[in-house]
């Protein structure tokens, strides 16, 4: 992408207003209002688990920006973990190449978001791992092996169930306590 049209751009993403989580994709600034008490639910339940495997050096981060200027994209994953080396970096922007995975709760009123902008963005971006948790199909998907546009496997499991979380991680995620959107 053209720096000077992603300059404007993060210019005019930077200048909405608060309460929002704001998204760069392409041409495209995508806002979400705060989320609900299932989706804070249903991460808080994942970070647990994952704050127990977290590689040393490493910090758990919600709701930080991860830009990838080239690819003209800035994602702000509902959860992360980046190198705490990264607290010296200058600027809100955080190079999305440093972070380990992106885990998202598929929001109920903007799935396409997650299911299709940023599984688009994501390995783009360099996100080795995206989790997707979709309390509306009480279902948890994992893509890993970027390679450049794409990720090369995905694995499918039901709330209920576990889902191997491969390294730097490690470990069987336990879907048992993950709690759907009501209708």
């Amino acid at each position: 992408m053209n720096p000077e049209h992603y300059r404007l751009l993060e210019e005019a993403r930077r200048s909405l207003p608060d309460g929002f989580k704001v998204e760069l994709s392409g041409d495209v600034i995508v806002m979400q209002a705060s989320p609900s008490s299932i989706h804070q639910l249903n991460l808080s339940i994942v970070q647990r688990q994952f704050d127990v495997h977290c590689p040393v050096g490493y910090f758990t981060s919600g709701n930080s920006d991860l830009s990838s200027p080239g690819v003209g994209a800035v994602r702000n994953p509902d959860l992360t973990y980046l190198p705490e080396d990264v607290i010296d970096l200058a600027g809100h922007n955080i190079p999305a190449e440093l972070a380990l995975i992106a885990v998202e709760v598929v929001s109920p009123s903007n799935p396409d978001n997650d299911w299709s902008g940023k599984v688009r963005d994501y390995p783009r971006m360099g996100f080795p791992l995206y989790l997707i948790i979709d309390p509306r199909q009480k279902s948890v998907t994992l893509f890993s092996e970027p390679n450049h546009d794409r990720y090369h496997t995905r694995t499918d499991r039901e709330f209920g169930e576990t889902i191997h979380i491969p390294e730097p991680f490690d470990f069987d995620l336990d879907l048992s306590r993950l709690v759907p959107y009501r209708d």
